[in-house]
């Protein structure tokens, strides 16, 4: 069972329909896992977490990493960053690497559902209750994912379906 599936969130699991895939490590210094997020993870100062991984299956070429809201009132959720062909040296995005749309690093950042190309931190509507903030990290099969840089995040997360090789996840929450 994942952990941050519980009865205080009021959306699904976006990862449900989506193949079993294994986990590898990933920690951030950011973040608690099950935890309120900081203030500077959310909107408007829109931080984002450092995030670092290690124990990468073999036949891994590159990394994204996305933030999902599933608790969104939107019945699709809300896309807080999605950034893809990560080169598979990077270990660890710092605190805030989300402020730029390669992360400093050559990577591709499409808009969110902000329409920004950087992350946009968390910002639940007032009064709807606790939404769950999915950071997750996706082991690629490719050096390089073949997306438009003005694609959505969903079409990253359909290339993803097929071309990740593992896919880990650290959450927070966040309420207003």
């Amino acid at each position: 069972m994942n952990t941050y599936n519980d009865s205080r969130f009021p959306g699904p699991d976006p990862y449900a329909a989506l193949k079993d895939l294994p986990t590898f490590t990933l920690s951030s210094t950011d973040i608690v896992a099950g935890d309120k997020l900081a203030e500077e993870q959310c909107a408007p100062a829109n931080v984002s977490p450092q995030l670092a991984w290690s124990d990468l299956p073999e036949g891994t070429k590159s990394l994204a990493v996305t933030c999902l809201d599933p608790d969104a009132p939107t019945g699709s959720g809300f896309w807080h960053w999605a950034a893809f062909n990560i080169p598979v040296e990077v270990t660890q995005l710092p605190t805030n690497a989300g402020a730029q749309e390669d992360l400093g690093i050559g990577a591709v950042s499409l808009r969110n559902d902000a329409g920004q190309r950087e992350y946009y931190g968390a910002q639940p509507p007032e009064g709807h209750g606790p939404h769950r903030y999915l950071f997750a990290v996706h082991a690629v099969d490719v050096e390089k994912l073949d997306i438009d840089p003005e694609s959505t995040a969903t079409v990253l997360g359909f290339n993803l379906y097929f071309h990740s090789l593992a896919r880990t996840l650290v959450w927070g929450w966040y309420e207003n």
